[in-house]
């Protein structure tokens, strides 16, 4: 029986990799070890930031570089971005790059809804984090001040389809 947990564990990781474009397989981190992040927005203020495709962005990143709201989520079962997450993404970029945010570091927090295998739903979601921390990166964001984790669906809230496309994110978090 355990054989056959690898085995499927093999199988969806060389999935996801061919859906991240990535030359090897994501590789999940035990939430449990992960470190908190420390963001300047309150918990309650997190549900109000902004949603762009795939990304969610926390208020104080969108207060510190003049961004708006929108609203969008991952594909189920997918990693990839989509065309609408470039221009949220290139603004946080530059404003972490060459803007008020220069400097400072990012987290990255990837999500999942509540469908599938625990292990699976943290694969992809670092699967996540890390195709935004990437894209990020090839945009001038210093890799050192990116950090990317998964929570898998450890706070999915989805019960379905339209719930379930809120847990499929990354949140974007400023660092103190």
């Amino acid at each position: 029986m355990r054989m056959s947990h690898v085995y499927v564990a093999a199988l969806v990781l060389t999935a996801m990799q061919g859906a991240c474009g990535s030359s090897s397989p994501p590789q999940a981190r035990s939430a449990m070890a992960l470190p908190t992040p420390t963001t300047t927005a309150k918990p309650e203020t997190v549900a109000q930031a902004r949603q762009t495709g795939t990304v969610q962005i926390s208020p104080d990143i969108l207060k510190a570089c003049g961004m708006k709201d929108a609203d969008a989520y991952f594909p189920f079962d997918s990693s990839r971005l989509e065309k609408k997450d470039i221009a949220p993404l290139n603004a946080v970029a530059a404003c972490f790059s060459t803007g008020p945010l220069k400097g400072h570091s990012a987290n990255l927090v990837g999500r999942a809804d509540s469908r599938g295998a625990s292990e699976y739903n943290l694969t992809l979601g670092q699967a996540r984090a890390d195709g935004v921390g990437s894209y990020l990166e090839g945009k001038g964001l210093d890799k050192a001040k990116v950090e990317s984790t998964s929570r898998g669906a450890m706070d999915a809230t989805g019960t379905d389809e339209a719930g379930w496309s809120h847990d499929r994110r990354v949140d974007v978090l400023l660092l103190k």
